[in-house]
């Protein structure tokens, strides 16, 4: 019998927010992504590394060797900072690049994606984009990628970030962008390596985008985003009420929550799709 494919997830949430996500009822970042691996890799394995733990430990180049591929959920450290975390994130990807280690990630994901391949990432001058990224359009090259296979040409999807990529790597390929962040999709080609990237988070559903609202609602209503805490649970509760019935013609229409939001198959296309054109062929020549 074949050995089960492995996976590293690296969650690099420190204690404190993983603790936050909990008491609003969202879920783990890399709990998010395995559970959508083992959806579409029945049978697959995997390692949470939470990589931003005290006394945290990256894997040895031995134990690297030993993984199908690396997964790199959100995160709320900062790319261009000077922060022991934040080189240790870099080094391993760089690491996967030059083993030749395929990786995917989405938010904090595309940011190291490009920056540890020699982009830029920067403050975005209108701040945050949060909740739903509306008239995200691929690019004539995402139109051609496997990525996209089976997404519509102009979507929506999750998003909750104060950074975007400015200047990608030199090896990497655009997919899909929005008024908001030029870069939303790309794929990255360093070294050895290959890297599928979203600014969004095809691993959230509403459900988990409601939680977030609520895990950031100091800083949304400093920012503007909502008048005060009533306002923002009126808001959290219809994305709620959409999770649980998305028949609800009137709440979708309002909030401009169309199919690519609801259908699965849509919004973890890019996720899927990996696991088809990367993973199985991978796992197949092995």
């Amino acid at each position: 019998m074949s050995k089960a494919p492995q996976f590293l997830i690296v969650d690099g949430y420190p204690p404190q927010s993983r603790e936050q996500f909990n008491r609003v009822g969202m879920g783990l970042a890399g709990v998010l992504y395995a559970d959508l691996l083992l959806k579409y890799l029945p049978g697959a394995k995997y390692d949470i590394w939470y990589s931003s733990d005290e006394g945290a430990v990256p894997p040895t180049d031995e134990q690297l060797s030993q993984y199908t591929a690396v997964i790199w959920p959100g995160c709320n450290l900062t790319i261009y900072h000077d922060d022991p975390r934040v080189h240790a994130h870099i080094r391993l990807c760089q690491r996967c690049y030059e083993a030749g280690i395929p990786q995917i990630g989405s938010c904090w994901g595309i940011q190291l994606a490009n920056y540890a391949a020699g982009g830029k990432v920067e403050a975005h001058p209108k701040g945050r984009e949060m909740g739903i990224a509306t008239k995200i359009r691929i690019t004539e090259e995402g139109k051609k990628h496997p990525m996209f296979r089976g997404k519509p040409e102009v979507y929506s999807h999750f998003v909750s970030h104060d950074d975007h990529v400015t200047k990608l790597a030199d090896g990497a390929i655009l997919l899909a962008g929005n008024d908001w962040s030029f870069v939303q999709a790309c794929e990255v080609h360093y070294k050895k390596g290959v890297f599928w990237a979203t600014q969004y988070h095809p691993e959230y559903n509403l459900h988990e985008v409601a939680r977030l609202i609520i895990a950031r609602e100091a800083k949304l209503i400093q920012q503007g985003m909502f008048r005060d805490h009533e306002d923002l649970m009126i808001y959290v509760t219809r994305l709620e009420m959409v999770y649980e019935n998305p028949s609800l013609k009137y709440i979708r229409w309002q909030y401009k929550i169309d199919d690519d939001l609801i259908d699965d198959k849509i919004r973890e296309c890019e996720f899927i799709n990996w696991i088809e054109h990367i993973i199985k062929p991978r796992i197949a020549g092995k």
